[in-house]
């Protein structure tokens, strides 16, 4: 079924679930504001491009997604494809492999793929996740501790001699601003979960750097101010070579976006009590994708966090998620100056504690206990993420995964016998 989810929950709409959407978007917002603005930052593509992602991709995703409470937009899950696409291809190149993945993920709703998430080994899933927030976390070093680099390298094993050697142009000053947003998001999540604490800390963070002053890089010193509009939409350059040389991206980039939505959706679920439709959100995504590389913005996917913090936040339907577009929105209108003021090291601060959630470090001894296949899965993924690339982590790893599957199969039939009547 493609149908989204938000026919559904208009045929029993009310004021009080409209009231309880606001609220939820609105609070939402405050949180995906800055962190839509960090992974862009993080990924190697200007400020703004998060925030148009978020608007555009967000928009479509609540509207013609198969989840409740799904929020989409820019994640860091996409730091590491995007940051080696930008490098390879340049920024055009990343539009481009954003539309491809757009219209790959619509072929794949279309002929009702979504149900194919279960056969991807969970192992595999956590392994490249836990891979991905290891290089979120080090491409953040720079900025967290205030180190003179000129251009960070794109690879790992090239990018950690390059920080060391850096070490001497350590600023404490940097490194206070950091350390207090990470106090802060830390203290303010744990004693108001509900309450945007991400946006505050960040602001504090930011207007110590403004108004001290401190020799501390901000998003307009670095970048420039950001527009105060979305651009008008276009198509994406192209040349059948170029299309050739990027479908390997693009599939990359479509892989990531069913799974984090479908299970962002599965875990909203479980968090509600309800049932997603896992080919209308295939559907919606695509076309958010799509819609994005219109616009100009990166790929997009159902967020966990952010759809969580939703549902926490008292999220009913899609018009939360709505709401939290049409925030970012105005906000880019008529706030965008204010915007530029955010202090790196308070967003590098930020996506620090979004590697580290990434991580999901309360699972760790559950790994550590399960199969010996299941571990090896795991460090096999993650190692292939970190030193080689995420494209070769995914491939071997779920070709791994579906090969030790199916010895499990045989294996089963093998041992079986017939019960003694």
């Amino acid at each position: 079924m493609r149908q989204p989810k938000i026919i559904t929950t208009m045929q029993s709409y009310s004021w009080s679930l409209f009231g309880a959407d606001i609220l939820a978007g609105v609070t939402v917002a405050m949180i995906a504001l800055p962190l839509s603005i960090a992974i862009a930052i993080a990924s190697g593509a200007d400020p703004a491009k998060g925030l148009v992602t978020a608007i555009v991709a967000g928009f479509i995703i609540s509207f013609l997604g198969g989840s409740r409470v799904q929020i989409g937009g820019p994640t860091g899950a996409f730091i590491v494809v995007i940051f080696g696409v930008i490098a390879q291809h340049g920024y055009d190149g990343l539009v481009l492999a954003t539309f491809m993945a757009g219209i790959i993920l619509l072929i794949a709703g279309y002929f009702r793929a979504g149900n194919l998430i279960a056969f991807i080994p969970e192992a595999v899933v956590n392994g490249f996740t836990i891979g991905i927030g290891i290089i979120i976390a080090t491409s953040q070093l720079k900025d967290f501790f205030g180190l003179t680099v000129d251009k960070l390298p794109a690879e790992f094993l090239d990018e950690v001699p390059t920080l060391w050697q850096a070490r001497d142009s350590f600023n404490l000053q940097v490194f206070g601003i950091s350390l207090l947003t990470l106090f802060l998001i830390v203290f303010l999540r744990r004693i108001a979960p509900r309450f945007p604490g991400l946006i505050i800390a960040v602001g504090v963070g930011s207007a110590l750097v403004a108004l001290m002053p401190l020799p501390v890089d901000t998003i307009s010193s670095r970048f420039g101010e950001l527009p105060s509009q979305l651009p008008w939409p276009h198509l994406p350059n192209f040349t059948l070579d170029k299309i050739i040389e990027l479908v390997p991206s693009a599939f990359v980039i479509a892989f990531l976006a069913a799974v984090e939505s479908l299970l962002s959706a599965m875990v909203a679920d479980k968090m509600i009590d309800g049932n997603h439709r896992p080919n209308a959100e295939l559907t919606a995504q695509g076309t958010a994708n799509i819609a994005s590389s219109l616009f100009g913005g990166m790929p997009a996917t159902g967020a966990i966090a952010r759809t969580a913090t939703n549902i926490k936040a008292g999220g009913k339907t899609p018009v939360a998620g709505i709401v939290h577009a049409a925030i970012i929105l105005i906000v880019m209108l008529v706030a965008a100056p204010l915007a530029g003021y955010l202090a790196m090291p308070a967003l590098a601060a930020l996506l620090i504690i979004t590697a580290w959630n990434m991580t999901e470090p309360h699972k760790w001894k559950e790994y550590a206990q399960g199969k010996f296949s299941d571990k090896f899965l795991l460090l096999l993924t993650l190692s292939l993420t970190v030193l080689v690339n995420l494209p070769v982590a995914i491939g071997v790893g779920v070709s791994f995964g579906l090969a030790l599957r199916l010895s499990r199969q045989k294996t089963a039939k093998k041992d079986w016998e017939p019960p003694d009547r």
